[in-house]
C-alpha cells in the first residue's frame, strides 16, 4: 500500500507548479482529482511535439490523477465545486492570486469551512508583500530571483537555466509542505494553509551564494560547470568529449594530480589547499584544460576512476536515458495503456518505486465517474 492512500487532493492546477505539486502526492497513493477548465490546462497546448495531441508539458507532470471540467464562471458550478472540496484531504491550487478568494474557494473560506482542510497555494512571488498579486511565469522569477543572474558563462550574459526549476521546485516544496500539514493535522485534527512560491524557491536555490555573499561581501562569480568555492570542481574538453572533475577537498586533489602526472602540485604552495587553488584559479585550470586535451573522455575517465578521483562524463539527454544505472533504478516508467515512458518518483519505498498507475488523463475523461455527466 502506497503512503497517501486514502488521501484525496482536489488539484485546481493549471501550467506547471500546481500540477507538479498533486502529481507528488499522487504519485504517493493520493487520489487526485484534476480540476479544469472547460478548455483545458493550457500546458495541454504547449507544443509542438504532442502526443496525441497533448504537449510533453502536460504529459510529464499529470500522471496518475484523475480529471473533470468545471466552468468556475458558471455560479452554479463554482458552487459544486465548493461542496465538492468537502470530501478532500488537501486542495492544491496555483491559479491567478485572489482569484478564487470571489468564488469562495480561496484559503479563508474554505479552511473556515473546512477545519481539517489543508489548502496548498503555489503562487510565483508568495503569499504576502507588495508583489502578492502579481502572476508569473518560470523565466520572469528566473530573472526576478537573481538566479539566472548566477548561472551562464563567466564572460558570458545571464542564461536560463534549461528546466523549469522553479516551477518543479515550488511544487516539491508544497507536496512538502502538505506531507508535514498531514502529520499535523493527525495530531491536532486541524488543517492549514501551506503557501509557497517560485520566487522563494529561486531564493532557497541560492542559498548557498547568499551565505557566501553575506560572508565575504563578494558575489560569487558565473561558471559555467565549475564553483567558486572548490577548485578544480568542473568540466574540462577531451579529445572526444567533455567530462567533469570533481577534486572537493585537498586528499582529492592530490590524487588528481598524479593522475595528471603532476603529483608535486599536491604540496605547491599555490595549490596546496583549496583556499590557495581558489586564489591562483586561472592558472591552475589553463594547465589542467591543456593537459585534459591530451586524452580521450574513455582515457580519462579510466584512468581517473582508478586514481580515485571523482568524475563524469557529461551526457546528453539521450545518453543519459539509457545509462543502465537509470534503467538499473527504474526511473522511466511504462505509462498504462501507451508506447510511452514518463520519469517516475525519485524516492523509493523498501527498494520499491512508486509506479505510474494512471495514464496523465484526456479533459473532462472522468465527469461521468465523479459528477455523473458526459462532456
Amino acid at each position: 500500500m502506497l503512503p497517501l492512500t486514502g488521501i484525496r487532493v482536489v488539484e485546481l492546477g493549471q501550467n506547471l507548479a500546481g500540477p507538479v505539486a498533486a502529481e507528488i502526492l499522487a504519485h504517493l497513493g493520493a487520489d487526485v482529482i484534476k480540476i479544469e477548465r472547460p478548455e483545458g490546462d493550457d500546458a495541454r497546448r504547449w507544443g509542438p511535439p504532442f502526443w496525441k495531441g497533448v504537449s510533453p508539458g502536460f504529459l510529464a507532470v499529470n500522471a496518475n490523477k484523475r480529471a473533470i471540467t468545471v466552468d468556475l464562471k458558471d455560479p452554479r458550478e463554482a458552487a459544486w465545486l465548493v461542496e465538492f472540496v468537502s470530501l478532500a484531504d488537501v486542495l492544491v491550487q496555483n491559479l491567478r492570486p485572489g482569484s478564487l478568494d470571489e468564488l469562495g474557494l480561496g484559503p479563508a473560506a474554505l479552511t473556515a469551512r473546512y477545519p481539517r482542510l489543508i489548502y496548498c497555494s503555489v503562487s510565483a512571488f508568495g503569499s504576502t508583500g507588495p508583489l502578492a498579486l502579481k502572476p508569473g511565469y518560470e523565466p520572469m522569477v528566473q530573472a526576478f530571483s537573481g538566479l539566472m543572474m548566477m548561472n551562464g558563462d563567466e564572460d558570458g550574459p545571464p542564461t536560463r537555466i534549461g528546466t523549469s526549476i522553479l516551477d518543479y521546485g515550488s511544487g516539491m516544496w508544497a507536496a512538502v509542505g502538505a506531507l508535514a500539514a498531514l502529520v499535523n493535522r493527525q495530531q491536532t485534527g486541524r488543517g492549514c494553509v501551506v503557501d509557497a512560491s517560485l520566487f522563494e524557491a529561486g531564493l532557497a536555490w541560492l542559498k548557498g551564494h547568499v551565505a557566501s555573499f553575506k560572508v565575504s561581501g563578494v558575489v560569487p562569480e558565473r561558471h559555467r560547470t565549475g564553483s567558486h568555492r572548490v577548485v578544480p570542481f568542473q568540466g574540462f574538453e577531451t579529445k572526444t568529449g567533455p567530462i567533469i572533475v570533481a577534486a572537493g577537498n585537498d586528499r582529492l586533489f592530490a590524487k588528481l594530480a598524479g593522475a595528471l602526472g603532476h603529483p608535486e602540485w599536491a604540496t605547491e604552495p599555490r595549490f596546496a589547499s583549496n583556499a590557495a587553488r581558489v586564489a591562483h584559479k586561472p592558472e591552475l585550470l589553463a594547465q589542467i584544460a591543456e593537459i585534459m586535451l591530451t586524452r580521450s573522455k574513455g582515457e580519462w575517465m579510466d584512468r581517473l576512476e582508478a586514481a580515485g578521483v571523482p568524475c563524469a562524463p557529461i551526457n546528453t539527454l539521450p545518453e543519459a536515458i539509457v545509462l543502465p544505472q537509470t534503467i538499473a533504478l527504474g526511473m522511466l516508467q511504462r505509462v498504462p495503456g501507451e508506447a510511452l515512458s514518463l520519469v517516475g518518483l525519485p524516492v523509493s519505498f523498501d527498494g520499491v518505486r512508486p509506479e505510474i498507475r494512471l495514464a496523465p488523463p484526456k479533459l473532462g475523461e472522468h465527469n461521468d465517474e465523479i459528477r455523473g455527466r458526459k462532456e
